[in-house]
């Protein structure tokens, strides 16, 4: 089957509830292809290697989470973008992109999504005073021990994290998938054991140690492969669509 591509976008723009949700970069369809949509690839960026595997997969649509025209880049359509852009056009393929709408949601979220994957349930959000803090708090079953965890996390991810170890056991856990490691002050505050983010940055290190908690960087692309193809197989099942999930490995 078929749908209209303006049917395909206003539904999911329905149900991330996009214009909601102050970004740094357009939400929704990107660049629009041909009017009818049969096959949906989707992927975390919207990288050259996703546009080409998609051009193979004969996509109709590209669904991603890291999409273009972010804030303050350069607007000029030349070298990469230019070439992206070309791919898309050449091939009458739609791009359809959500940012923070796809890591706040509470069913297909990334950090809803990656809970599932940990198996963490979620009590509720980092800071409940600030709603643009994305990240989440929650729990595990059993307390385990910081390596056992990232064990887990190694497994689910299929790469190894980074790993700073505090003193105590963890049951309670901190999370924002991504960049969000600036959100580690509230964890800290949150009263969690550990603090879990796909990227680190130097001053993560200080403030895991001097707080006494421990700290796991996974994978920025690696925890948020999760939401892109939760949207996807909604879409697909809303619309009786082909769904396909590419994932280009990148080890940041």
């Amino acid at each position: 089957m078929a749908v209209a591509l303006n049917t395909l976008v206003e539904e999911a723009d329905r149900y991330l509830a996009s214009a909601k949700i102050a970004d740094y970069c357009p939400n929704g369809l990107q660049v629009e292809g041909r009017p009818q949509v049969m096959r949906i690839v989707s992927g975390v960026t919207a990288s050259q290697a996703l546009l080409d595997a998609a051009v193979e997969a004969k996509a109709d649509l590209v669904l991603v989470h890291h999409g273009y025209f972010w804030k303050g880049e350069n607007p000029c359509i030349t070298g990469m973008k230019q070439r992206r852009l070309k791919t898309l056009l050449k091939h009458d393929i739609s791009l359809l992109s959500y940012h923070l709408p796809l890591d706040l949601h509470p069913e297909v979220g990334n950090n809803v999504q990656l809970a599932r994957q940990l198996d963490i349930t979620v009590e509720g959000p980092l800071d409940p005073d600030n709603l643009k803090v994305v990240g989440l708090v929650g729990s595990l079953a059993e307390p385990m021990s910081p390596r056992d965890f990232a064990r887990r996390v190694q497994e689910v991810m299929g790469r190894e994290p980074l790993l700073i170890e505090g003193s105590e056991m963890i049951r309670r856990i901190g999370w924002c998938t991504g960049g969000g490691q600036g959100y580690i002050d509230q964890a800290v505050l949150a009263g969690v054991d550990l603090y879990l983010s796909g990227e680190a940055s130097e001053q993560t290190f200080h403030s895991a140690r001097e707080n006494d908690i421990s700290f796991i960087a996974a994978g920025h692309h690696a925890t948020e492969r999760y939401g892109v193809q939760a949207l996807g197989d909604y879409l697909a099942r809303r619309f009786a669509l082909e769904h396909i999930f590419i994932d280009c490995p990148n080890p940041i």
